[in-house]
């Protein structure tokens, strides 16, 4: 069991090391290393078995994150009871939870034979991008390729969207020329305004993956290259385009529906 050490300044040098890890992508992939935040996020942790490198709490914690707490301390992982005023530096939300995680970088392993896999190209909104991922999640996905985005899929904001997708979901981060390979014996089809298809006469059943783009500008011309299909969504309202988190929703859950539901 580890020992619980208290941190009472905000200028400890811990505080300051988990304060880069929230504000810079450069200190996290240096340290290959990200922070999540919340009890429900620290259950999603457990429940994944990640590799935790230090936990922050509050004494005011309720007794359910407590509990976790205990269990990551009898695991030997370096456990510190803050202030609230240092749980307010280390936190990266207007309102702390109470709890902080720092975390190993280590998303799972790419499946070798996937059959559904979903990309997210060229997203530039983080809420959109942490929502895609927790849809993605709860679609049933085997993998999710994050390829031309500014926006870090650890950041603080993803995470939060993400509501524990990042511990069960096989997430890739690279180019359209690192993932083309892992692509092979699937279909590429490639959400776009001017689509060949309507989404619910494309057959997803087969071995597919699904291409989602970016908010304003659409998918980039590389995720053009390698679609092989093109769908739309019909929209009878008035509306130029769907955002983008809606939209790869209404097409992950058509692909569920497909798999899981028939007639």
């Amino acid at each position: 069991m580890s020992e619980v050490l208290r941190i009472t300044s905000r200028r400890n040098p811990k505080v300051q090391w988990v304060r880069r890890l929230q504000r810079q992508a450069k200190a996290r992939r240096e340290a290959q290393a990200w922070v999540a935040e919340g009890v429900r996020l620290g259950e999603e942790a457990w429940r994944a078995r990640a590799a935790v490198q230090a936990v922050f709490f509050e004494p005011s914690l309720p007794a359910r994150g407590r509990a976790l707490v205990q269990s990551w301390a009898d695991q030997g992982v370096p456990v510190y009871q803050v202030t609230a005023a240092v749980m307010e530096a280390l936190s990266a939300t207007a309102s702390p939870p109470g709890l902080l995680v720092v975390l190993a970088q280590r998303p799972r392993p790419w499946p070798a034979h996937p059959t559904f896999v979903f990309i997210v190209d060229s997203v530039r909104d983080p809420g959109n991008l942490g929502t895609l991922l927790r849809t993605a999640w709860a679609a049933g996905v085997h993998a999710v390729a994050v390829v031309g985005s500014p926006v870090d899929p650890w950041s603080p904001k993803v995470v939060r969207a993400g509501m524990g997708a990042h511990f069960h979901v096989p997430l890739w981060v690279g180019d359209w020329a690192g993932l083309a390979p892992r692509l092979r014996g699937l279909t590429v089809y490639l959400a776009a305004m001017q689509g060949e298809v309507a989404y619910p006469d494309a057959d997803f059943r087969a071995p597919v993956a699904l291409v989602v783009g970016g908010e304003a500008h659409g998918p980039s011309e590389e995720a053009r290259q390698h679609a092989q299909r093109t769908v739309y969504i019909p929209m009878p309202g008035r509306a130029e385009s769907l955002n983008a988190a809606v939209a790869g929703g209404i097409l992950l859950f058509e692909v569920a529906r497909q798999r899981h539901w028939r007639p």
